[in-house]
């Protein structure tokens, strides 16, 4: 924290500095405006003015250009005028120029104290603490995760509100086995930022495990409360899955892990997934033959998607790949959506009802689609400048044929 504090006061130092820079001119413009107000000689000209209009009126009035009323009318109106150019120029004394010096440091203490208090309450401060400690820890030979522990837990103390510290101590809990102080950091978390989606499918997973399994009444009231807000919660759909397979409904299980596997961006646990999904697919008894059976007589779109070879400097292996079919009018989610990696290219995909993301939005209910494919440099479903993509427009849905792939080249740079 020394050099933060450090480069602050640096900061700071040009602010103090346009402070004192007038005072160093002071004596000499005030001596400026003592020499300007004694040589001052606005009155007489003034009055040499008045007596000019008012010899003219005299003469006039001698000449008979003007009678007596007129006269003492535009005379009285000259007297008054001089009057008020005069009177607004009554000066008060120039102050000396040592005058205000003693507001000066005030001022400098507190644009110092404001500055410091503003960054207290606004500045990141609590988060270069936290790195301060993994950097620490991690440095350490002797560090491990019970000091990292301790000292996230002295900082949660230290600064309750400050959600960083609540989603590192989440994991740490975790990890060491400490399920109930986990859930607690999660809904401490939960309160600072809101009841999101992802952190209420994290407490729903979390308190699903700590009840062996089961869909207890507050994780199914957590479950209901994200699927409300995101239908696609990854999480919450892989959550399902596992209750289905416990209880032996496969079909069901399957179908939540594939459309987990669509919306997820952790790699390792969509492979996961879909070792799962192949564990299921056996319990059902079903055969590769029979599979193979079944997909071509399923209702959907072969694809073949490959990189274009310009491109392929521009994005790492391990980038996603989202293959998407969607309606032609654009009306309805994604009918069916894929996730690959680059590093699969080229590759054949099946976009049939079992990649769909929702029993209301399935390639099979169209009769053409429209071929998407984008290599996520971020791994975010939402499309990203940079990202890589390429379509395919009026695609034919029907039988799955073998010997039949719609081909979409990776070729377009996202702006």
């Amino acid at each position: 924290m020394t050099p933060l504090w450090i480069a602050i006061a640096l900061l700071l130092l040009p602010a103090l500095w346009l402070l004192i820079a007038p005072m160093r001119d002071a004596r000499a413009l005030r001596d400026k405006l003592d020499h300007f107000e004694a040589n001052d000689t606005a009155d007489e000209q003034n009055v040499a003015i008045f007596k000019r209009r008012l010899a003219s009126l005299e003469a006039a009035h001698e000449r008979g250009d003007m009678d007596e009323e007129r006269f003492k009318e535009d005379r009285l109106e000259l007297e008054r005028s001089l009057l008020e150019d005069t009177a607004s120029r009554t000066k008060r004394p120039l102050k000396t120029a040592t005058a205000g010096r003693l507001a000066i440091p005030l001022v400098m203490v507190a644009v110092v104290g404001a500055s410091t208090f503003w960054y207290q309450q606004n500045g990141a401060e609590g988060d270069l603490t936290l790195y301060a400690i993994q950097q620490e820890v991690q440095n350490d030979p002797d560090g491990s995760l019970v000091i990292y522990l301790e000292r996230m837990e002295a900082e949660a103390e230290r600064q309750p509100n400050n959600p960083n510290v609540w989603s590192s101590l989440f994991p740490l809990y975790r990890e060491t086995g400490q399920a109930d102080k986990a859930a607690d950091a999660l809904e401490r978390l939960i309160a600072i930022e809101g009841r999101i989606p992802p952190l209420l499918a994290q407490l729903a997973q979390l308190r699903f495990f700590m009840a062996e399994r089961e869909l207890t009444p507050e994780v199914q009231s957590l479950v209901d409360e994200t699927l409300a807000q995101d239908p696609r919660q990854p999480t919450v759909l892989g959550l399902l899955g596992i209750h289905a397979f416990d209880n032996g409904d496969y079909e069901t299980a399957v179908d939540h892990w594939r459309r987990a596997v669509a919306n997820i961006e952790d790699p390792e646990t969509a492979s996961s997934l879909r070792e799962g999904i192949r564990v299921a697919q056996e319990r059902l008894g079903v055969e590769p033959e029979a599979a193979a059976v079944e997909a071509a007589q399923s209702q959907g779109v072969r694809v073949t998607v490959s990189l274009d070879e310009a491109l392929m400097d521009n994005v790492s292996d391990d980038a996603s790949v989202f293959i998407t079919a969607r309606d032609m009018q654009g009306e309805l989610p994604p009918l069916a959506v894929i996730r690959a990696q680059v590093s699969e290219l080229p590759m054949t995909v099946v976009l049939d009802d079992n990649a769909a993301m929702s029993p209301q939005a399935q390639i099979s209910q169209v009769r053409e689609a429209r071929l998407v494919v984008r290599v996520s440099q971020s791994g975010q479903a939402t499309p990203q400048p940079g990202d890589l993509f390429g379509e395919l427009e009026s695609v034919s849905v029907g039988p799955i044929n073998e010997d039949d792939a719609a081909n979409v080249v990776i070729d377009r740079v996202f702006e």
